[in-house]
C-alpha cells in the first residue's frame, strides 16, 4: 500500500459517507439547543470525530487479532445503534411535548427550556453514530497499521467538520422552530436509528 493521492481521496470520500449519521444527529442537537456556545459546538463535533476515528481502528485490530469475536459483535451493531438513538430521541420528544404543554397553559408548572445535551447523552450519541464504522475494519484489513491509522484519522477529521456544519444548520433552524425543535430533533434521532438498523440488519 502506497501513499497515493487516490488513497487520500478515497479516505475523504469514505469519511463523508460515514459522517452522514453524525451530521444528522449534530443538526438535531443544534435544533434542540439554538443558543449553544462555540465551545460546546467544538466539544460535540470533536466527540463525533474522535469516535469516528476510533471505531475503524478498533475494527482493524479485531480483524487482525480476533476475527471470530469481531464477527459475533458485528451482528449486534444495528441493534445497539437502534436502541441508543431511540432512547435519546424518545427522551427529546417527551421533553418537547411537555414543554409545549406547559407553554400552552396545560400544566401549572413553570415553563422550562428543552434540556441541554449533557456529557453522557453526547457519549451515547457518539457511540451510536460511529459503531457501524467498526465494519470499516473489514474493508481496510489489508492495510498496515500506519495506513489504517491515517484513513481512520482522515475519517475522524471529515466527521468533525461535517458535524460542526450540522450543528450550525440545526441552530439556525432551531431558533425559527422554537418549542417544536426538541420534538423535531428527537424524531430525527429515532429515524436515524431505524435507518441504521434497516440498512445494516
Amino acid at each position: 500500500m502506497d501513499w497515493s493521492v487516490l488513497f487520500f481521496v478515497n479516505s475523504i470520500l469514505f469519511g463523508i459517507g460515514l459522517a452522514m449519521d453524525a451530521f444528522s444527529v449534530s443538526m438535531a442537537n443544534g435544533l434542540n439547543e439554538p443558543e449553544m456556545d462555540r465551545r460546546k459546538e467544538l466539544l460535540i463535533a470533536g466527540a463525533f470525530g474522535v469516535f469516528q476515528t476510533l471505531m475503524p481502528l478498533i475494527g482493524w485490530v479485531l480483524v487482525h487479532t480476533a476475527m471470530n469475536t469481531f464477527q459475533q459483535i458485528q451482528k449486534f451493531i444495528p441493534w445497539i445503534a437502534l436502541i441508543l438513538l431511540c432512547w435519546i430521541g424518545g427522551k427529546m420528544i417527551v421533553e418537547g411535548i411537555q414543554s409545549r404543554k406547559e407553554s400552552a397553559g396545560e400544566s401549572t408548572a413553570a415553563d422550562k427550556p428543552a434540556e441541554k445535551l449533557g456529557l453522557w447523552a453526547l457519549f451515547v450519541q457518539a457511540v451510536a453514530t460511529s459503531i457501524d464504522a467498526l465494519s470499516v475494519g473489514f474493508t481496510i484489513a489489508e492495510y498496515d497499521f500506519s495506513h489504517a491509522f491515517a484513513e481512520s484519522l482522515i475519517i475522524g477529521i471529515v466527521t468533525f467538520f461535517i458535524s460542526l456544519a450540522g450543528i450550525r444548520i440545526g441552530r439556525k433552524f432551531g431558533t425559527k422552530l422554537s418549542d417544536k425543535a426538541s420534538i423535531f430533533g428527537g424524531v430525527i434521532l429515532v429515524l436515524i436509528g431505524i435507518e441504521i438498523f434497516v440498512t445494516h440488519l
